[in-house]
């Protein structure tokens, strides 16, 4: 199972075929390679996504493999996620196994929404590690109600107060929404079946770090233990020199819109607003408008991801503000490139973990806009423990974004009493980040022990 010194070591990582969750195990996987070369990783998600991902791969030119398994459904299924979990739970271990069958892996690598995984490698004797793609402060949430080690209020109102280990006090409507019974049964039972997957796994590796999240990672010691051996994100962010194997680029199922770096090129530093609301979520023509019609009032110039792009095309004042040059509308981006771009002032995001930590990473202040998943948790976390943004709600009475509440956020990152101190924390932890990579670092060691593990004697294993 182990490697001697010289013999390669064959390490499968596992994903669902989502942006959010294949860009952090290629961080990974490129990451590992880089300090071991022994170390060959293949990377293995649902069919589907074969034709996009085998272009991105050719064109990144990676170091990893892929391999791909069927989930189970129709060509033609739209996969709507119900669907797929519970296809995935029926066929997705004896389609993996065909996989594991045909070479020896020493480790294997899940990310927490294939909770069956790690079943699958202790049924081969394979060990096991997840990868953590949220925050700490989620896990904690996640193992301690799932677990039952901590007591939780009644989860139907949303203004009950929830006291947790090292974490801020928070409101039932800050915790991740996959426990909520409103949200779907099949994500509470995926997140039931993730904690009880755990007695299958040896390492929980976690894309934080250390000095980022410490009395959350402190309280889950004597528990099940997190290894923070983040920020996973592109060298370049850290400092470093790009190279061919750890470049700026993801497996992305999207295809860039580049053209926005030459106008940013053209902008004044800290000049931009970027919005974003990630890979999966669909803003409303109406929060499009709200949105629009603050940057227009304030007469802020802004660079906006919108997916599906026809949104903005039916919004009349941000057509008009695009074509007197104010912004760019894009598809899809190289997120990292935009954030650390000068002229990037704040960042309106909806605070997915994988956008929370490139701009931690980048020293890019917020303005936190959440909607589900563990995005409340992130939103809690970066206004009121990292300390670097304010939070956008929604209007009490009816629900709907107000441009008012957009202005008065935009505001307060950029020029209010307290955005100098944002700047100032922000500027902070990114030299925190790049410090836990550097040699020595709290996750650069963390890393190295890892390696170490999955690349000793069987016995050291068991």
């Amino acid at each position: 199972m182990g490697s001697c010194e010289g013999q390669e070591t064959h390490v499968l990582m596992v994903t669902l075929a989502f942006q959010g969750h294949i860009n952090p195990m290629v961080k990974l996987a490129k990451r590992l390679s880089s300090l071991s070369k022994n170390l060959h990783i293949t990377l293995a998600t649902m069919e589907p996504a074969r034709d996009r991902l085998s272009s991105a791969a050719a064109a990144d030119k990676s170091s990893v493999d892929l391999v791909f398994f069927s989930d189970g459904l129709p060509k033609d299924d739209p996969r709507a996620l119900a669907t797929l979990l519970k296809s995935l739970n029926e066929v997705g271990a004896k389609n993996l196994s065909k996989i594991i069958g045909e070479k020896r892996y020493s480790c294997i690598i899940s990310g927490p929404f294939t909770p069956w995984v790690p079943a699958v490698a202790a049924a081969h004797d394979i060990p096991c590690a997840i990868l953590w793609i949220q925050a700490c402060g989620a896990y904690s949430v996640y193992y301690r109600y799932y677990m039952k080690t901590d007591s939780f209020p009644d989860l139907e109102d949303l203004n009950q107060t929830v006291e947790l280990p090292a974490l801020p006090s928070l409101q039932v409507r800050d915790l991740p929404t996959c426990i909520f019974p409103s949200d779907g049964a099949h994500f509470s039972q995926l997140m039931a079946e993730f904690a009880d997957c755990l007695r299958y796994v040896k390492w929980v590796l976690v894309n934080s770090f250390y000095e980022l999240e410490p009395e959350i990672i402190e309280s889950m010691s004597d528990l099940k233990p997190l290894i923070p051996i983040g920020p996973l994100v592109s060298p370049f962010l850290l400092g470093a020199d790009e190279d061919e194997t750890l470049d700026g680029k993801n497996l992305d199922l999207w295809k860039s819109d580049d053209c926005c770096m030459e106008w940013l090129d053209k902008q004044g530093r800290s000049s931009v607003v970027y919005i974003s609301f990630g890979s999966v979520l669909e803003s409303s023509e109406n929060q499009v408008e709200t949105i629009a019609k603050a940057l227009k009032n304030r007469e802020v110039r802004f660079l906006w991801v919108i997916r599906p792009k026809e949104k903005a095309q039916n919004v009349h004042v941000l057509q008009e503000m695009v074509k007197e040059g104010q912004g760019v509308v894009i598809d899809w981006c190289q997120q990292e490139r935009i954030l650390s771009h000068d002229a990037i002032s704040c960042f309106v995001t909806h605070c997915g973990w994988n956008s929370t930590i490139e701009t931690v990473v980048t020293g890019v202040p917020v303005v936190a806009y959440p909607s589900w998943s563990d995005q409340p948790i992130d939103a809690r976390l970066l206004v009121d423990v990292f300390g670097i943004g304010v939070r956008m709600r929604n209007d009490a009475v009816d629900g709907e974004l107000k441009v008012a509440e957009v202005e008065r956020c935009i505001e307060a990152v950029t020029e209010g009493p307290d955005a100098a101190d944002m700047r100032s924390r922000a500027a902070d932890l990114k030299h925190a980040a790049r410090l836990a990579l550097a040699p020595g670092g709290s996750s650069a060691r963390d890393l190295e022990s890892f390696i170490s593990d999955i690349t000793s004697t069987p016995d050291s294993l068991l």
